[in-house]
């Protein structure tokens, strides 16, 4: 009616009324309700249309694949075993399928007038599913077998690439299509429930229709686990298409886990670039886009395998949630990938061991295991010969090793690192007399000031950055800690990694003033004693008003309590986060 709504009209203005029927006396429930005759007839021309389109993907598999690679093994290019391994018993599935199951469903369609039955056909079926079996058996097999010869045989590769470019294959590779045969019976399982569902119950078919269900529903009951694994197999198809044929990725024993975009934050600065990862059960792929035309494109940067793996926590002033996963291979610093990690964590014992707080590696992982690189901007020293950077004659270098920030005469040392392939690295020189064994020089015994800021933060009673000014000097920012063995001095570093205080000062006996003056910045504080006065500005005045109560007791003499964690501060935590391997 809506479609010819026009003539209706024309017929409704010229016709006599009493040849025009009223809308009321129109059946529409009638005209547009299918009859249960006409369900199952529309269920037993759904099998037929679904069996004529397995029926090609079989003769595909039969008839072309495998016909055309045994033609080629035949000639001594690869063992014909391989071949038979791979399809198994297709042959005799297709055989049965095409000049049996598919001629009777033809047959049966012709002539469903007359005879609207389907259980009898599907009863002929129940006998040959062990083939099904034998299949899903070997399927697991077969997929090795064939990610194998692909990358071992150039001829095996390029006859399966010929074929898969041909029109008949529908843009789908080989495993694609081999898939067909194990999800098959379950279609049978459901198209037959359908029909059952509605069969009335004294209708001659129903019997033999329940027969062939519970057969059919007991065979794909054993092909569950081949399915799950089937539509995780699709996934990693797609994917291995996605990472431009990367090696290794589609094998049976990698369960794909979770994917997305997140940002990576540098080693030698605080920029953010966007990249993407895959998680499997077994691996991380650590990916950078690629433009393409098709579709989102990788390009696999990096793989970090899962055994070993830590997971940990950090804080940055720039990039809130960071976290920083750390393999053999490579240690990253990422944003916006916590739920995922979370889940895998439920999943996987791997991470139970990992710890909140920032790692370094230890003595027996040195070499072994990618480190966490120190940020460029958390340190103002070499972290070895304590002495200051400047952008001419002291710039930064990273140790491979330990991932510690050192000047270039601290890392004039080459060394072979297992986690780089045994590749010739830059090391310190402490890591390179423990990696070549070699006698370290004892070094002159630590003063006062030569305390690592980490070392402190990690047991300290407050911690974070302030503005700081000291007489009539410039404001500057620095890292500032009371630690818990000394929780009556206040230590100054320039960054959170240094290893060497620029100051420090006893809390003692000082006087505490928060009043605001003119020519101080918001959120400020000083500390006076005789002639000497140093002032502070905090971010926030809530940030404020938890350092002068640490400080205030201090100052008399108390040992202050460690207060709460807030978000708003570093309290208890190093600000900062790490990264290990600069990335382009």
């Amino acid at each position: 009616f809506s479609e010819h709504g026009h003539v209706y009209e024309l017929y409704m203005q010229y016709a006599s009324p009493q040849l025009v029927p009223q809308p009321t006396d129109i059946p529409f429930s009638s005209v547009f309700q299918e009859t249960n005759e006409q369900k199952l007839h529309k269920i037993a021309n759904e099998l037929l249309k679904t069996e004529r389109a397995y029926v090609t993907r079989l003769n595909l598999l039969d008839q072309v694949f495998c016909a055309k690679l045994m033609e080629e093994a035949l000639k001594g290019t690869f063992p014909v075993d391989v071949v038979k391994n791979i399809f198994s018993n297709i042959s005799s599935i297709n055989t049965f399928h095409s000049q049996f199951l598919l001629p009777d469903l033809e047959k049966r369609m012709g002539e469903w007038e007359s005879t609207p039955r389907l259980g009898d056909i599907l009863q002929k079926l129940t006998p040959f599913l062990k083939m099904y079996a034998e299949y899903v058996k070997n399927f697991d097999k077969a997929m090795e077998l064939l990610k194998q010869w692909t990358d071992r045989s150039p001829q095996f590769k390029a006859i399966i690439q010929d074929i898969q470019s041909q029109e008949a294959c529908g843009c789908l590779t080989l495993q694609h299509h081999m898939l067909e045969p194990v999800q098959r019976v379950p279609r049978y399982e459901m198209l037959l429930k359908d029909y059952l569902k509605k069969l009335p119950q004294d209708d001659p078919d129903h019997r033999d229709a329940e027969k062939s269900l519970n057969i059919i529903a007991m065979a794909a009951t054993h092909s569950n686990s081949a399915i799950r694994k089937s539509e995780n197999l699709k996934k990693l198809l797609e994917i291995y298409e996605r990472l431009g044929e990367e090696e290794d990725i589609v094998n049976a024993s990698n369960e794909f886990i979770k994917e997305g975009h997140i940002l990576k934050l540098a080693a030698r600065n605080t920029s953010a670039m966007e990249r993407y990862l895959f998680l499997f059960n077994n691996m991380l792929l650590y990916c950078v886009p690629k433009f393409s035309l098709g579709g989102p494109k990788y390009t696999v940067r990096t793989r970090i395998g899962i055994e070993g793996m830590k997971v940990l926590g950090t804080t940055n002033e720039d990039y809130p949630h960071t976290f920083q996963v750390s393999g053999k291979e490579r240690t990253l610093e990422l944003q916006a990938f916590r739920k995922t990690i979370e889940i895998f964590h439920q999943k996987n014992e791997t991470f139970k061991s990992a710890s909140k707080d920032v790692e370094e590696v230890s003595t027996a992982e040195l070499g072994k295991r990618a480190p966490r690189w120190i940020r460029d901007n958390e340190v103002t020293m070499c972290m070895k010969c304590k002495e200051s950077f400047n952008a001419l004659t002291r710039r930064r270098h990273h140790c491979r090793a330990c991932g510690y920030v050192v000047c270039w005469k601290c890392s004039d040392n080459k060394v072979a690192l297992e986690y780089d392939s045994n590749k010739i690295n830059k090391v310190c020189k402490d890591c390179y007399s423990i990696l070549t064994g070699e006698e370290k020089a004892e070094g002159k015994k630590k003063g006062i000031l030569e305390i690592e800021a980490a070392q402190f933060s990690g047991s300290s009673i407050m911690c974070g950055f302030l503005q700081y000014c000291e007489k009539n000097k410039p404001w500057g920012k620095v890292w500032c800690l009371i630690p818990e063995k000394e929780a009556l001095v206040l230590y100054l570093y320039g960054a959170p990694q240094d290893v060497k205080a620029q100051s420090t000062i006893p809390l003692l006996g000082y006087s505490v003033e928060d009043s605001p003056r003119p020519a101080d910045l918001p959120a400020s504080f000083r500390l006076s004693q005789s002639k000497s006065v140093h002032s502070f500005a905090a971010e926030s005045d809530e940030l404020k008003q938890r350092w002068l109560k640490v400080i205030r007791v201090a100052v008399t003499g108390e040992v202050p309590e460690c207060p709460p964690p807030n978000d708003d501060t570093g309290t208890m935590a190093v600000d900062g986060a790490q990264e290990t391997s600069s990335d382009s």
